[in-house]
């Protein structure tokens, strides 16, 4: 069975954009959805960290009307404060509540949340359920292959996810251990995907819009999730709706002016939501993806690293300008 919902929600393409921690937020997300996301989530809150009212974690979950539908990630490992955390994302109206068990980072995983929930699979049961109770919107999960090669258990996970309530199970086909380093198992996707009856969401390594294609049609999955190969690039999304529905049309590459052009309205929306001094510090490292293609761009990255104001950046952009890009 195809899906082109999750829960209730309606989700109007394929390609979806990932949570990515320090990339994924207002402003990032509201680009990605007018280039053809059908759907976003919010950077990761801590639960522990809501638990505590803190301000920068209630911020992460400001949704805008532009960038729906979107989901709201939590993460932690204590049943009851992830609920918690639900009900205090339900005051920003997320069209879903994602719930975090695959992120590889130490931080993270180190401290019991992240991938290391996929050591206990009761305890990710728990927490399903304890969220889906607390939640009047579909709550969704998103894991990894496993632990390790030797502990590679999403099938496991998956179906007790589903049998807690969840709506749809996004999974990156590679183990903690493995982090981000090659291969990707699609094999392990498709699998899942034959093993439960809810949408599931593919992610991993899909950088085009011809691998889009070949993962939807290697794993047989509902949607795939596009995370680092949107740096700098949220046209992959275009590119994948429009290669999904007629793979003989050509597919459009934005010009130099055009790339340049997006990438300052861009960090101009950062700076509207965040104020100019956190903005452009954030900004350093999505600035460096906008010069991917341009000849030469070493220098122009080098000095990406040091923008601390709008004019730095409109700088920056007028020395790219003249220098050589190759856009596909």
């Amino acid at each position: 069975m195809s899906f082109t919902k999750i829960g209730g929600v309606s989700i109007a393409s394929k390609a979806l954009l990932a949570p990515m921690a320090g990339v994924s937020d207002r402003a990032y997300r509201e680009l990605c959805v007018s280039c053809g996301a059908g759907y976003c989530v919010s950077e990761m809150v801590s639960s522990k960290a809501l638990s505590f009212k803190s301000k920068k974690s209630e911020e992460l979950m400001d949704i805008s009307r532009e960038e729906r539908p979107c989901g709201i990630q939590i993460f932690g490992d204590e049943p009851s404060c992830m609920a918690d955390a639900a009900l205090s994302a339900m005051k920003n109206n997320p069209d879903i509540i994602d719930i975090n068990m695959g992120c590889p980072a130490p931080k993270i995983s180190g401290s019991g949340s992240g991938c290391a929930l996929m050591k206990n699979p009761k305890l990710c049961g728990e927490i399903v359920s304890a969220v889906v109770a607390a939640s009047n919107v579909p709550v969704t999960v998103k894991i990894r292959k496993g632990w390790d090669d030797d502990s590679v258990n999403a099938l496991e996970v998956a179906k007790i996810c589903e049998q807690a309530g969840a709506a749809a199970i996004t999974i990156h086909g590679r183990t903690r251990q493995q982090y981000y380093k090659p291969p990707v198992d699609y094999d392990i996707i498709r699998q899942l995907k034959q093993a439960v009856s809810i949408p599931v969401i593919a992610n991993g390594d899909i950088d085009s819009a011809e691998k889009a294609a070949y993962v939807l049609e290697r794993t047989g999955c509902d949607f795939v999730m596009v995370g680092r190969a949107t740096l700098g690039n949220p046209w992959i999304f275009s590119q994948i709706n429009s290669y999904l529905e007629n793979p003989e049309k050509p597919l459009y590459y934005p010009t130099l002016e055009e790339k340049l052009d997006v990438m300052c309205s861009h960090i101009e929306k950062m700076v509207e939501y965040k104020g100019e001094y956190i903005a452009m510090r954030q900004a350093r490292k999505l600035v460096m993806g906008y010069f991917k293609g341009i000849h030469g761009a070493a220098s122009l990255r080098n000095e990406a690293g040091k923008i601390t104001t709008l004019d730095d950046l409109y700088a920056l952009k007028q020395k790219a300008q003249g220098c050589t890009y190759t856009n596909k």
